[in-house]
């Protein structure tokens, strides 16, 4: 596998951005990996970096970008905080991966039985935790099938407030950046999300978010 030039990035649309994820995440549901040399990358990419996507995901153990989509040194700009919540420093991120660095797609990755939904759902309050958590209160408030059991000890109430709250955050890429709006309504960068299957490495896309717009 090649390291990225500015020249390969540059050739990529947001369409097959997203398929090299999916092939990705294919071969790492296999256990298979591409061939690439990654001390080889590091060294070509030592003078500067041309990632096709950026992938706001959670911090939890067992969600590296990288390993689920099956990606090397240089493609990716990883942004990563509990429970994948939004905030003006990560939109300024995705604002310099894009706009500065050239990325051609965005990917909010959520993923099953995650610990900042299950702390929001049950109402957890811990330092600074606290101010975190409560970012994922607007999912749970939206979330009105439940009516019994609203606390994570439901398991399918915890997967739609999850569920929820990863398209929260894709849609407030849309509300509250101008920049990547104008990206995304001109083609020039894809906007998807999706949640992560723990167990089985599956990574599946929410067709009703993806915005993958034919460049102008």
């Amino acid at each position: 596998m090649k390291t990225l030039t500015k020249e390969m990035q540059s050739a990529l649309t947001p369409a097959t951005a997203l398929e090299i994820l999916k092939e990705g995440n294919k071969r790492f549901q296999n256990n298979l990996k591409a061939n690439r040399n990654l001390l080889q990358q590091a060294s070509e990419t030592s003078e500067g970096q041309h990632p096709f996507a950026i992938i706001l995901s959670c911090i939890d153990s067992r969600t590296s970008a990288e390993l689920i989509f099956d990606q090397g040194l240089g493609d990716v700009f990883s942004v990563r905080i509990a429970g994948n919540i939004m905030n003006e420093d990560i939109l300024g991120s995705m604002e310099f991966g894009c706009k500065i660095a050239g990325a051609k797609i965005i990917v909010v990755l959520g993923h099953t039985k995650c610990g900042a939904i299950r702390g929001a759902c049950d109402h957890i309050e811990m330092g600074n935790l606290t101010a975190l958590l409560s970012k994922i209160q607007p999912a749970i408030y939206d979330e009105k099938s439940e009516t019994k059991n609203r606390s994570s000890s439901n398991p399918e109430f915890l997967e739609k407030v999850s569920t929820i709250n990863i398209k929260r955050s894709t849609h407030s890429i849309m509300q509250r950046s101008p920049i990547l709006k104008e990206m995304i309504e001109a083609g020039a960068i894809g906007l998807v999300c999706g949640k992560h299957d723990i167990a089985t490495g599956v990574v599946t896309f929410y067709d009703d978010t993806l915005i993958i717009n034919n460049p102008k």
